[in-house]
C-alpha cells in the first residue's frame, strides 16, 4: 500500500509517494506540483538530498507553469503580473508625469499621466523597459555562453520580430527578439546559445542540433516549450 508524506523545502512544497514498485526514485512538476516517487524503504535523507541535486530543475518547472498560467491580454493597470525571465512581477502604476519605469521590491512602477490613453502610455513604457532590460541580459548571457562555447559574435542587438526569437548572419551579427525575456530564465539561454551555435554552423542539420546539445542536453525540452507558448509572450492590450 502507498503511503503519502511531504516535505518543505524553499521554493515549493514536494509531495513524496513510497511504494514497492519503484526501483528508483523519480520527480515529476505537473501543473506547479512537486510530486516524488520512491522505493519504500529509501531513508528520508537521501529523498532530501536528490530533491537538493535537483532543485534548480524543478525551480524552472514550476517557474514555466507560472508563466504558462499568466494571462497574454493585459489591461495595464495597478496588480497586473507582468512576466520576466520566469517570474511575475506586480504593475504598480502611478499618476504623473512620465518617468523611467522601474523595479522595485518586486513590482513595476509606472508613472504616466491620466487621460483615456494611459493604458497605451502605460503598454509603451513597458515596452521601452522591457527592450532596455532585454538588451542587457542578452549581452550577459551571450558573453557568458560564447566563453564556454569558444565563439565570438560580432554584435549583440534587440529587434521585433514576428516570428522568430533571434537570428545570426554570416559576419556574426546577433539580433534577438525583445519579447523572448518574457520566457522564463531557461528559455532565454536556449534561444541565445541557439543562436550562438549558428557562429559554428549556420544551417540546421544534423550538426547544429548536435552542437546545440552538447551544450544544452535539455534543449528540446525548451524547444517545446516556445512551440506551444510562443503566443503567450506578448504585450496585446486587452479588447
Amino acid at each position: 500500500m502507498k503511503q503519502a508524506e511531504f516535505i518543505q523545502t524553499k521554493g515549493y512544497q514536494a509531495r513524496i509517494t513510497r511504494t514497492t514498485r519503484a526501483k528508483t526514485a523519480s520527480i515529476k512538476v505537473e501543473e506547479g506540483m512537486v510530486s516524488v516517487v520512491v522505493p519504500k524503504a529509501l531513508p528520508i535523507e537521501r529523498i532530501e538530498r536528490i530533491l537538493q541535486e535537483k532543485q534548480q530543475w524543478i525551480i524552472d518547472k514550476i517557474a514555466l507553469h507560472k508563466v504558462l498560467t499568466t494571462s497574454s491580454e493585459k489591461q495595464f493597470v495597478s496588480g497586473e503580473a507582468m512576466p520576466y525571465l520566469g517570474r511575475n512581477y506586480r504593475l504598480k502604476v502611478h499618476a504623473g508625469s512620465f518617468e523611467p519605469v522601474k523595479l522595485v521590491q518586486g513590482r513595476l512602477v509606472v508613472t504616466v499621466p491620466e487621460g483615456s490613453a494611459r493604458s497605451n502610455l502605460v503598454r509603451e513604457a513597458l515596452i521601452g523597459w522591457y527592450k532596455r532590460s532585454a538588451l542587457l541580459k542578452l549581452k550577459e548571457k551571450v558573453r557568458r555562453y560564447a566563453k564556454v562555447m569558444g565563439v565570438a559574435p560580432k554584435s549583440v542587438n534587440i529587434k521585433t520580430f514576428k516570428s522568430r526569437w533571434g537570428s545570426c548572419n554570416p559576419k556574426g551579427d546577433l539580433d534577438f527578439n525583445w519579447i523572448i525575456v518574457m520566457a522564463p530564465n531557461r528559455i532565454v539561454d536556449y534561444v541565445v546559445v541557439h543562436e550562438l551555435c549558428h557562429l559554428k554552423q549556420l544551417d540546421h542539420s544534423p550538426l547544429f542540433w548536435k552542437e546545440v546539445e552538447r551544450i544544452m542536453p535539455d534543449y528540446r525540452e525548451c524547444k517545446e516549450w516556445l512551440r506551444d507558448n510562443a503566443k503567450k509572450l506578448t504585450l496585446q492590450t486587452q479588447i
